[in-house]
């Protein structure tokens, strides 16, 4: 895998060429669970081929149960020091973490069948604050019986620990997974959109009095740690994904790889690239950018829109975003259409009412 991924990579070096790459993200899958010195090796590989910023920001997804691993270091065979996972990680080239917590409760953690358990995620911040500054936790509210109380705790607890970003997100049911069957057969209770709106507004105003940004509906950083990454994303940046089931995009398309990993392998040996190619049409690049636009404090330039698409969109958008307006949930400030703080627990919604169709 690690060949294919060299492989790939060197096959697509044109498509960044003659622009600076300012984000390298591992993640997707579990990446760490490869070794360091594979890590340090890919770091190293981007950089002779791409043209990489001195000041990249390079993250890496981990779970907790991961970060805690001791590393032995040996000498002419014999044990001499014991490094943790994360001082490893630091030392490969990676300078922001990104830590899928969920929650620091058992029951929780149990009941979303997470791999790591509460010391575990209390034990892996405890020793990767000791290498990183920039770390970002995933925390899940609206978790069914997760009382006001214990949703706080969680957020205490985070901030106990001095980390400068975190992630947020409602807790779902997708179709087909475990937790969709337990709460077909009642086994577990279905979710409760008031009690997430109620967590939601809690932790808005939590993070606020701790000095967080709410800049994306699910992200809260302090200033100077914003993800840089998910920010190009939400700015519609071009980037390339490399490896089974990554995303590409490039503005006016977007391809993702094979699934599959041996399919993956069987082209990238056979010099094909296993991707499939969108051209994204003038609506739907107008409709990315209004899903995208409307969860961030930057919101939906009006003159972009005119620039990018014409007068016709811009005033089919005012159109439509009127009663919205008119509600409070939208606002209209320097000729930007924003999400209100009424609105923000709808945005995804609301922004779904206002694609071109």
């Amino acid at each position: 895998m690690l060949s294919a991924l060299k492989m790939e990579l060197l096959m697509r070096k044109d498509e960044l060429k003659n622009q600076t790459v300012e984000t390298i993200y591992f993640g997707g899958g579990t990446p760490s669970l490869l070794r360091a010195e594979d890590i340090e090796w890919l770091i190293s590989l981007i950089k002779i081929n791409y043209q990489v910023s001195d000041t990249a920001e390079i993250t890496l997804e981990a779970n907790p149960d991961d970060l805690i691993v001791k590393e032995s270091v040996t000498e002419y065979g014999q044990s001499v020091a014991e490094r943790s996972r994360s001082q490893e990680l630091k030392q490969a080239g990676i300078n922001r973490l990104s830590i899928g917590i969920q929650s620091f409760f058992e029951d929780d953690l149990k009941s979303m069948n997470r791999a790591h358990n509460a010391a575990e995620a209390k034990q892996c911040l405890a020793e990767a604050t000791k290498h990183f500054n920039n770390i970002t936790i995933d925390l899940i509210y609206g978790i069914p019986n997760m009382s006001l109380d214990k949703w706080h705790q969680n957020l205490q607890t985070a901030f106990s620990f001095g980390v400068n970003h975190i992630s947020a997100y409602a807790l779902t049911v997708e179709p087909k997974t475990a937790l969709d069957t337990f709460v077909k057969k009642g086994t577990y209770p279905p979710i409760n959109e008031e009690l997430a709106l109620q967590h939601f507004e809690h932790l808005i105003a939590e993070t606020t009095k701790q000095g967080f940004v709410q800049y994306e509906i699910s992200n809260f950083g302090k200033p100077q740690f914003f993800s840089r990454h998910n920010t190009s994303y939400w700015q519609g940046k071009p980037y390339v994904g490399i490896g089974p089931s990554a995303h590409s995009f490039h503005g006016k398309t977007r391809s993702w790889n094979v699934a599959n990993n041996a399919k993956y392998l069987q082209n990238i040996q056979a010099n094909i690239l296993p991707s499939t190619v969108e051209t994204l049409s003038l609506k739907d690049q107008y409709n990315e950018y209004i899903m995208t636009g409307l969860r961030t404090i930057w919101g939906v330039s009006l003159n972009k829109i005119e620039q990018d698409f014409g007068a016709e969109f811009k005033s089919y958008l005012l159109k439509e975003a009127k009663p919205y307006i008119d509600n409070g949930q939208l606002m209209v400030s320097e000729n930007k259409i924003l999400i209100s703080g009424k609105g923000k627990f709808l945005a995804d919604g609301i922004a779904s009412q206002l694609f071109a169709i």
